[in-house]
């Protein structure tokens, strides 16, 4: 099994097991390699090699890893993804009855324009867009 290091066209970095190159390259011209956080299929390795510690210093870390972000946000989306009910485009409709007392209080998700967003924002209702990647639109495992 080869792991490779892999970004998208966003930045954003990943991993991918493959069982040689030429599999990885197979399946990247087929378009089955994307990433997992936007899906962008514009993927392309990138340079790594192997983690050598030669003196007894403690290795200097970044104030703020990108690998542990991403995998942060991903399990934030995770947790909304299964904490909410999905009302898809009646999703402003849905916000509004809660927040005027037409209906009750429950975790909602769905689909809203910027500028539905930006109505339900102008009347006090609490929403908060959220990018979902297409990897977690599918049943979650």
């Amino acid at each position: 099994m080869k792991v490779l290091d892999l970004s998208c066209a966003n930045a954003h970095h990943f991993e991918g097991w493959f069982a040689s190159e030429d599999e990885f390259q197979s399946q990247r011209s087929r378009g089955l390699v994307s990433c997992p956080l936007c899906g962008d299929a514009q993927v392309v390795k990138r340079l790594s090699a192997p983690r050598l510690n030669l003196s007894a210093a403690p290795a200097q870390t970044p104030a703020v890893d990108p690998t542990q972000l991403q995998a942060a946000w991903m399990k934030m989306v995770r947790h909304v993804m299964s904490n909410t009910e999905d009302v898809g485009e009646q999703f402003p409709q849905e916000a509004r009855k809660m927040h005027y007392g037409e209906s009750e209080h429950r975790n909602i998700r769905g689909q809203a324009t910027p500028e539905q967003t930006q109505a339900l924002l102008e009347e006090g209702v609490a929403v908060l867009p959220l990018v979902v990647p297409d990897a977690l639109k599918e049943p979650l495992q």
